[in-house]
């Protein structure tokens, strides 16, 4: 089964325009088997119960996703999609009755598809024995697997039941770190951890090689490794160039947000940047640099955006407030916060950054100036601010949203304080189950849904510490109406 489509388009301008394509990985085996000892180094910090978080959560997104980027996939035949009878096969790629959407794309089809080209199937199996240190006659057992057998192994690190060939990369569902899409531009990732490098290799042969891309592979983008990494002793230097795609967002035409942060480094953001002005992809990028700590991981994890003037995020980073200044502990402590983010706007032939104090500061800028929103700049703040609840949602991944459209995003049933904020702000809140419902029984449509924040079912998901932001490689979104 080869994905094909002569008109497929890239584009990103925005990260709350109209949501007309996707790449995302359903939940897979490999993720079912994270162990305790080995979660930290595979980058999770807990394990999950796979069965419950495909069927009774995971479901959940790909059916929205269908409705509202696919209807003709799913509605009227919801009832028979999800029978006993049918097992699940709509949600279970290369199966017969496998959803095979253009526009809710599977990543595991994808590279099913390639590996069905004999050269790049023998240059892949490669590539992943050199990173896995795999022997050579397990190599030359690999390139005689079939593609389909073998986009599995790739991924779950095992065929069907049977014994681990190689660690599975459990990371692979949150597909918004393999890359990002900058107006019609793919800008690969560098990742920071080795638990990744695997999926980065997959998700750069299928970039350049499936057939749906194949109008822009001169415009893939691939970051290079500064001089000085090379140079430097030990192989944690801190001169690595690394970036992942939870810190890349693209507000607007012509301006880039990037994180520096836990996973993306200065050399990864300065080469970047340097390759999107040369190439002129953007003429100007804001970089939010924040604390490298597990909690914040990257900017998607402190912020997203839910309509051009409305910003979900974390306050007691954004803009960390000060000890009440009639007392001594005012004086006592360093008045330049360690958890206050510094934040820097390098516009194309300017020698000098513009600064911003705060994350609201250059968010209201976006809105006012980028995205000439009329209205005053609205946040609503994890936990609606208060302490300990803004902290704890925000490991629950309360600021990580996803747009399907403007004023209409994807987020966790868990974070009751950040929902409240949402009802202050205005929002009508709806379970994804009920939603999924009324859509598939006429009782609404997805085009009159506004100001909408949808809660997804999460008691599992959560635990892989990644929101929908996360689960979401954007391909191409309808460009904002009105600017």
């Amino acid at each position: 089964m080869i994905l094909k489509n002569e008109n497929f388009e890239l584009n990103i301008t925005s990260e709350i325009g109209t949501l007309r394509s996707v790449l995302i990985h359903s939940p897979d085996k490999g993720l079912g088997r994270v162990v305790p000892s080995k979660a930290q180094d595979w980058l999770f910090e807990d394990i999950v119960h796979l069965k419950t978080v495909r069927k009774k959560e995971y479901d959940y997104y790909v059916k929205l996703l269908m409705y509202f980027l696919d209807p003709e996939m799913i509605k009227g035949h919801l009832i028979s999609i999800d029978s006993d009878e049918k097992n699940r096969e709509f949600y279970k790629p290369h199966h017969s009755g496998f959803h095979s959407s253009l526009k809710v794309i599977e990543l595991e089809v994808l590279l099913a598809d390639i590996l069905e080209v004999e050269s790049i199937k023998t240059k892949l199996v490669a590539s992943v024995c050199a990173i896995e240190g795999c022997s050579y006659q397990f190599q030359q057992q690999l390139i005689e697997t079939s593609p389909i057998e073998l986009a599995k192994i790739f991924i779950s690190g095992s065929l069907k039941e049977g014994p681990m060939m190689f660690s599975p990369i459990p990371n692979l569902i949150f597909t918004r770190d393999l890359g990002i899409i900058i107006n019609n531009h793919i800008l690969l990732n560098k990742p920071a951890k080795k638990a990744r490098n695997r999926e980065t290799l997959l998700t750069k042969y299928i970039f350049y090689n499936h057939p749906i891309f194949k109008n822009y592979v001169n415009n893939i983008l691939e970051i290079p490794n500064s001089v000085q990494q090379f140079l430097r002793p030990g192989e944690d230097n801190t001169d690595k160039t690394t970036l992942e795609g939870g810190d890349v967002m693209m507000v607007s035409k012509n301006h880039l947000l990037m994180g520096c942060s836990e996973r993306t480094s200065p050399n990864g953001v300065n080469e970047a940047i340097k390759l999107l002005f040369d190439m002129n992809v953007v003429s100007k990028v804001s970089v939010i640099k924040i604390p490298p700590r597990r909690d914040f991981m990257h900017i998607d994890t402190i912020f997203t955006q839910v309509k051009r003037n409305i910003w979900v995020l974390l306050g007691s980073i954004s803009n960390p407030t000060k000890p009440n200044k009639s007392e001594p502990l005012y004086h006592l402590t360093d008045t330049n916060s360690k958890d206050k983010p510094e934040i820097l706007q390098f516009i194309k032939d300017q020698k000098k950054p513009n600064k911003f104090d705060s994350i609201e500061d250059l968010l209201n800028d976006v809105s006012r100036n980028d995205l000439n929103s009329e209205e005053e700049t609205e946040f609503i703040y994890s936990g609606n601010n208060v302490f300990p609840y803004d902290a704890r949602e925000q490991w629950t991944d309360s600021c990580n949203l996803l747009a399907l459209k403007e004023g209409v995003v994807l987020g966790y049933d868990r974070n009751d304080k950040t929902v409240e904020g949402f009802v202050e702000a205005g929002f009508n809140i709806i379970n994804a189950s009920e939603l999924v419902n009324r859509l598939e029984n006429d009782e609404l449509n997805v085009n009159d849904i506004e100001n909408t924040l949808i809660l997804m079912p999460s008691a599992e998901l959560s635990r892989a510490r990644g929101g929908f932001h996360c689960m979401s490689m954007p391909l191409f979104r309808s460009e904002i109406e009105n600017l």
